[in-house]
């Protein structure tokens, strides 16, 4: 139950992100559903392979260079799921910091 409420606040993100983000597009819930799932699983397959293929640049950046990571995750699910569109490289990073601004503001809030 846990884990379906968690997937329906990241829908719910991505949707926001949707009204924030110029080039950000998710045509449905439905849709938004699915990117969050595929986002969950690469999350939990992909980013770690690549945090360690890019742990000098991010070490460099301070740590900033996650959101590179977390851009190019995004366009990779923009590739694997119909209806979900992302206009550049730069909207995708712009996406990846105002998606973890509002998981943290939302995460915050929740927990008190």
């Amino acid at each position: 139950m846990k884990l379906l409420a968690e997937l329906v606040i990241r829908a719910f993100i991505l949707i926001l992100t949707t009204y924030i983000v110029p080039g950000f597009k998710i045509d449905s819930f439905m849709t938004a559903i699915m990117v969050a799932l595929v986002l969950a699983l690469l999350n939990a397959l992909v980013k770690p392979v690549l945090i360690f293929l890019t742990l000098p640049a991010t070490l460099i950046t301070l740590g900033l260079f996650i959101f590179v990571i977390n851009a190019v995750l995004l366009i990779i699910a923009s590739s694997l799921i119909p209806g979900f569109h992302i206009n550049s490289f730069f909207t995708a990073i712009f996406a990846a910091v105002v998606i973890a601004l509002l998981s943290t503001l939302i995460n915050k809030i929740l927990i008190q």
